[in-house]
């Protein structure tokens, strides 16, 4: 660990991808999940390698009770809702966990221009793809149901660059028209309400579970190439923007993310502390 520091292949003992208390905390992981990865465990005096996907389960557990329900977008589009009119404001109301009534709920703005995640959009949507997809309906998380009608393309790179939608007024979500069924959940962001943020996605530091048992080979060349992943251009809902660091948050359908040190009221920073499912061993395996 110290060669990695001197060399610089992190940033410093509290880099969120090292092993150390310093860049645990950094990350997000709280005093009682590294308990109960202790737990998990057990107690030996055999030295053994243990799975760090029970400490990711452990502190998926521990956030999953206390971390607050938020909204963000890593890879945004907008979306323009049509027939929504333009200028008009509602306050959404939304449970901050659903896992405990007393923390209660919050309001999040909505208007006729959002933003959803890139990859909740498909041109040629595969069968089973219960997203949006032009003719397709999904409901908004905790908002409305929308439908795609028409998108328009960059003509350079054939990127999407906005998704023209109708919205049905009847469908808001706890009142009478609710009940209609779609089998497909978004989350978004309003895109006038919108503050931009700097997001680190960090994953496991080595692409070997035993870096240093690894005699014949080099350490150095088993670090993992996308251990740490910047974002830039973020789209978080606006009850973020006074949040501090070290403050924890569920980003609805993404996982679970911190609020760095490097955070600024201007410049927002959060990492990544953990998926919401372990994605590392299905790829591995």
């Amino acid at each position: 660990m110290l060669e990695l520091v001197q060399e610089g292949r992190v940033s410093g003992w509290d880099d969120p991808r090292m092993p150390t208390l310093c860049g645990l905390r950094r990350r997000g992981y709280t005093p009682e999940s590294i308990k109960r990865f202790v737990d998990l465990i057990g107690y030996t005096k055999v030295e053994a390698i243990n799975d760090v996907s029970l400490l990711e389960h452990a502190v998926r557990e521990d956030l999953n009770l206390r971390a607050p329900r938020v909204f963000g977008v890593l890879d945004p589009v907008k979306v323009i809702i049509k027939n929504y009119p333009s200028g008009k404001v509602e306050e959404m109301e939304i449970a901050n966990n659903p896992e405990d009534d007393s923390m209660g709920t919050r309001k999040v703005p909505f208007s006729n221009e959002i933003y959803i995640e890139r990859d909740d959009f498909m041109e040629n949507p595969p069968h089973k793809f219960f997203r949006l997809a032009p003719g397709a309906e999904v409901r908004l998380k905790g908002d409305y149901i929308i439908m795609c009608e028409s998108f328009k393309k960059n003509p350079m790179n054939g990127k999407i660059e906005e998704i023209y939608c109708t919205y049905d007024p009847a469908t808001r979500s706890g009142e009478h028209g609710s009940d209609k069924k779609v089998k497909g959940t978004l989350h978004w962001v309003s895109a006038a309400h919108a503050i931009d943020a700097e997001v680190r996605l960090y994953d496991r530091l080595f692409s070997h579970e035993d870096p240093s048992g690894q005699k014949d080979e080099d350490y150095r060349t088993l670090l993992n190439p996308d251990s740490l992943k910047t974002l830039k251009g973020c789209k978080l809902e606006p009850s973020l923007r006074n949040a501090k660091p070290l403050d924890r948050f569920q980003f609805q359908r993404l996982g679970y993310f911190c609020v760095d040190y490097d955070s600024t009221e201007s410049r927002p920073v959060f990492n990544r502390t953990v998926q919401l499912k372990d994605t590392w061993t299905k790829l591995n395996k």
